[in-house]
Formats: C-alpha cells, sequence, structure tokens
C-alpha cells in the first residue's frame, strides 16, 4: 500500500495567526491530507483568548481550505453541534480508524477516548490525539500514544505544534518548521507491529 504523506494538528481554537501558519506549513511540507483532532473555533472556559481570536474569520479560512485540500476531522470538547453549521466539513466524528502504509491509527480528540479510555486497540496500533495541548510520543502495553501538541495554545513548555506521518516517521515540528522529535514505525511482520 502506498504511504501518504499527512499533517497532523490539535486545538487551533480560533487562533486566525497560527490557524495561517498552520496551512503555511501543510503547503510547506507538501503533504497530501490534513488530520485535524479537534477544537477549531472556540477556546474554551479554562483556556485564556489565543492571539488572533476571531472565530468567524478562522471558520472562513478553514472552509475555503478545505474547497481544495482533503480534511479528515474529529470533535473536541470545545467543538458543538452548531460548529458544524458554519463549517463544510465534517467536524462531530469522536473518532477516526486511519490506515497509512503498514500502521493502523485510532484519531481521536482525547477528552473521550485517550491513553487511559480507549476501545480495544490491536497490538502495534497508534493512538493520536490532541486535548492536552502537549506534545507526546509514550509506548503503552501494546500500543504508543502520540500527541501533536496545539497549534494555538501550547503547555508544558512547547512550542506551538503539528506533526507530519509519511507512513514510517512522525515528525513534531514547531509551525516554522522545525523538526524537534522523531517517531519511527516499526514494519509489520505478522500481526504485530511492535
Amino acid at each position: 500500500m502506498k504511504s501518504e504523506k499527512w499533517l497532523i494538528a490539535s486545538d487551533i481554537h480560533g487562533a486566525v495567526p497560527y490557524l495561517e501558519q498552520l496551512l503555511e506549513a501543510y503547503e510547506r511540507e507538501n503533504a497530501e491530507q490534513m488530520i485535524l483532532l479537534g477544537d477549531y473555533l472556540y477556546h474554551g472556559p479554562r483556556n485564556s483568548l489565543p492571539d488572533g481570536y476571531g472565530t468567524k474569520d478562522a471558520a472562513l479560512i478553514l472552509n475555503d481550505f478545505s474547497k481544495n485540500h482533503e480534511l479528515l476531522c474529529v470533535r473536541g470538547n470545545c467543538d458543538a453541534e452548531v460548529d458544524q453549521y458554519v463549517l463544510d466539513f465534517p467536524i462531530v466524528a469522536d473518532y477516526l480508524v486511519l490506515f497509512n502504509g503498514d500502521t493502523d491509527i485510532f484519531a481521536t480528540h482525547g477528552h473521550i477516548y485517550n491513553e487511559y479510555e480507549h476501545p480495544y486497540l490491536a497490538p502495534g496500533t497508534v493512538l493520536l490525539h490532541g486535548h492536552t495541548h502537549v506534545p507526546a510520543c509514550v509506548r503503552m502495553k501494546g500500543f504508543t500514544y502520540l500527541n501533536p501538541g496545539s497549534v494555538s495554545l501550547p503547555r508544558g513548555g512547547s512550542e506551538h505544534s503539528y506533526m507530519t506521518f509519511d507512513g514510517t516517521d512522525f515528525i513534531w515540528k514547531n509551525l516554522q518548521g522545525v523538526e524537534f522529535k522523531r517517531f519511527t514505525v516499526e514494519k509489520k511482520e505478522g500481526k504485530d507491529l511492535w
């Protein structure tokens, strides 16, 4: 199976300048698809207003981008059903099951399913979620948990960030494209990935 290059991001929270930088990164990376892990427009009651907060403008920018690019998205805890009315692409799924190369991926936001609460994950599956705003790469029992961090409101001393995946390597980068972490997926042999 041919692998595609994906750009993976989470937690935009309506921050227009960071969203614009993310879309510039998508073009710079020559990605074929974007996976967004929730919290598109609103900042939520626990977060400060991000720089450049503008939910209407963020919705317009995302809609314009979705006209010419494939977006796969899940619902975050700050996303309401009413947000779907202003966005032209689906955001209401709680999770997606994705395949790229030899890698099985369970993608979600992290507020319902996460590294501690999740459905059965086949050995070697990658659990991909945002929500915490902290980049992560943790080998759990039977699966690996990865988090791209936050586009707009990073926590834990992290930078505004995203990830790419080409079927072999997950690469964490700041919005300027500087790599700061890499995880190489081991190839499947038989049924087990690890």
